[in-house]
This record gives structure tokens, C-alpha cells and sequence, in this order.
């Protein structure tokens, strides 16, 4: 994909169409089982620049800005909305299925904890995402579909 994406005679709108299509659904398979922190986050902020700055063909020694970049390419970052989109639609989907998917996705386990600092649950982040204040909240507000979907949409809208 390299010589595609690197080709100056396709237009930058059509090079990012093919990168869309082909490179991100590898990049983010599975990404709705993730559970992202910052660093994971600042890592495919990354990526998704060192992506751009490819197509661009601009050096990573050249002093151009992450801004600079993005105006050139005439998009945005979309990536971890993207991928926070996937994750909160397929959690609506096993939170309305009452099964064992349910009980590991909720944490809901009998049992210790282990020492130290926790994990990071894929609901806090989710939570926090959709500005649901506690994680009780976002697991209510899966029961209803169309308030579930709206929640999405005005998380979408507003970015990360």
C-alpha cells in the first residue's frame, strides 16, 4: 500500500479513502475488547500521525506540527473516536444480552482482588468517554437503544 498511499498523482482525499479502508480495520481489530489509558491513546494519536505524515511525505525531522499536518491532509483525528464508537456500540450489545459476556465485560465476579493499583475497566472508560459519571449509569442506559445511541452520537460529536 505504500506506493498508493505515497503517490502524489492521486488526490490526498482518495489516498485517505484507501488508508480507511485497508490500513485501519487492521490497525483496530479487536479494539473493542481494549481498554484504553493515556499512553495507549497517546500511541495511536501517534500512529494515525506517522500515517498522515506518510502520505504527505514529510520527513519527521521536518519542523511542521501535528496541526500543520492535519490541515494539509484537510482531515481531523478520528481514530479513537472511531474506536471508542466501536467499543460503546458493542458494549450496548452485550450489556442488552444477559449472558457470561455480561458478567466478565461488568467485572461483576465473585472473588479477591489482587493487590495493587486495578486495572482499568473497559466501562470506566466508556463512562468517562460519554460523560456518564459513574459506570452504573452507562450500564442502565444500554437497556434503552435509542438513549444508548444518543449518548454515542453527542460523545461523537464532541470528540475525545
Amino acid at each position: 500500500m505504500k506506493t498508493v498511499l505515497t503517490n502524489k498523482n492521486i488526490s490526498i482525499r482518495t489516498r485517505r479513502r484507501a488508508l480507511e479502508c485497508y490500513i485501519e480495520p487492521i490497525l483496530m481489530y479487536g479494539c473493542e475488547a481494549w481498554t484504553i489509558s493515556k499512553q495507549t491513546q497517546k500511541k495511536l494519536e501517534a500512529t494515525e500521525m506517522w500515517f498522515l505524515r506518510r502520505m504527505l511525505r514529510i520527513s519527521w525531522t521536518a519542523k511542521k506540527t501535528n496541526d500543520t499536518v492535519l490541515e494539509e491532509a484537510h482531515t481531523t483525528r478520528l481514530l479513537i473516536s472511531k474506536i471508542r464508537k466501536r467499543q460503546a456500540t458493542f458494549f450496548g450489545h452485550v450489556m442488552r444480552r444477559e449472558g457470561l459476556e455480561n458478567l466478565v465485560t461488568t467485572g461483576m465476579l465473585e472473588g479477591k482482588r489482587s493487590r495493587g493499583k486495578q486495572r482499568e475497566k473497559l466501562i470506566e472508560g466508556l463512562a468517562d468517554w460519554l460523560k456518564a459519571g459513574k459506570s452504573l449509569e452507562a450500564i442502565e442506559a444500554t437497556k434503552d437503544r435509542k438513549k444508548w445511541r444518543t449518548m454515542i452520537a453527542n460523545a461523537v460529536k464532541q470528540g475525545t
